[in-house]
């Protein structure tokens, strides 16, 4: 399967959305709402579940099912005051001790004139510096498309997991083969060079687990759900220093092993 496959595998219309993952993965979920500055987001949903009676927090990009719930979720792409509310519930899981678990698929944050008045750039900013120095652990999944910041504003986790046939870049295929070669024709050229498949961000330490799909989904979640378990007791095994340095180094190392291999090859 061609990255560009990948892409359309993400963008297919049957794939999960956030609630179906939460519905299979969490029990006694309770949805809370707003972000106490503006309004309430549909395009992100969060709130508190038990994983296997562990109380967690749990957040999602939801896009919806039918036509009339996309328009009303506006097809997972989220206003500032869906970012503010998610921060809002990351730092109540930090106040509580909470365990914070995100699930990700959206083609990007909205970024209509209402978003950019309301400080879309800000919205994402704050979740990406606050994410950073949570106390508790957060684990990030992308199940669909994981578009720019739009996806970063959720995945500023100890561990990032990736659903095989997921996509996570910083910008679409059609956006980057627009800027490049001004054809948006060339998305598949475009999809081959962003490296955005879940195999390649693997090698790059950008995704720190590649979750197959070769199974129904009941099972995919049963064994997502498990998988999630145990490596939130991992992490609940360090102590706060320890868990957000682990995080604040994660991110430090991006990339880090290709640059060594360019220098030693230049010398």
């Amino acid at each position: 399967m061609g990255d560009f496959d990948r892409v359309l595998a993400a963008r297919d219309t049957e794939r999960p959305t956030g609630l179906q993952f939460f519905s299979a993965i969490f029990s006694e979920f309770m949805e809370l709402h707003g972000d106490r500055r503006f309004g309430d987001d549909p395009a992100i949903v969060g709130g508190i579940g038990r994983l296997n009676g562990m109380v967690v927090t749990a957040i999602c990009t939801e896009k919806g099912r039918s036509t009339r719930e996309k328009v009303r979720r506006n097809f997972g792409s989220a206003h500032p005051e869906g970012y503010r509310k998610a921060l809002r519930l990351m730092k109540q899981a930090e106040k509580f001790g909470r365990p914070v678990i995100c699930f990700v698929d959206t083609a990007g944050a909205f970024c209509g004139l209402e978003a950019e008045e309301r400080g879309q750039g800000q919205a994402i900013a704050e979740n990406l510096m606050e994410m950073m120095t949570l106390r508790v652990p957060v684990i990030t999944v992308i199940t669909g498309e994981g578009g720019s910041g739009g996806a970063l504003g959720l995945a500023v986790a100890n561990q990032v997991w990736m659903l095989e046939n997921a996509a996570y870049s910083v910008i679409s295929p059609e956006g980057c083969a627009s800027i490049l070669w001004k054809d948006a024709a060339r998305r598949e050229d475009a999809a081959e060079h962003l490296g955005l498949t879940a195999e390649k961000l693997q090698k790059l330490g950008i995704v720190d687990r590649v979750i197959q799909e070769d199974t129904a989904f009941e099972v995919l979640m049963k064994r997502l759900g498990s998988d999630l378990y145990e490596e939130i007791l991992k992490l609940q095994q360090l102590s706060e220093e320890e868990l957000t340095e682990n995080r604040y180094q994660r991110f430090r190392r991006i990339g880090t092993d290709k640059i060594q291999i360019k220098e030693e090859e230049s010398v």
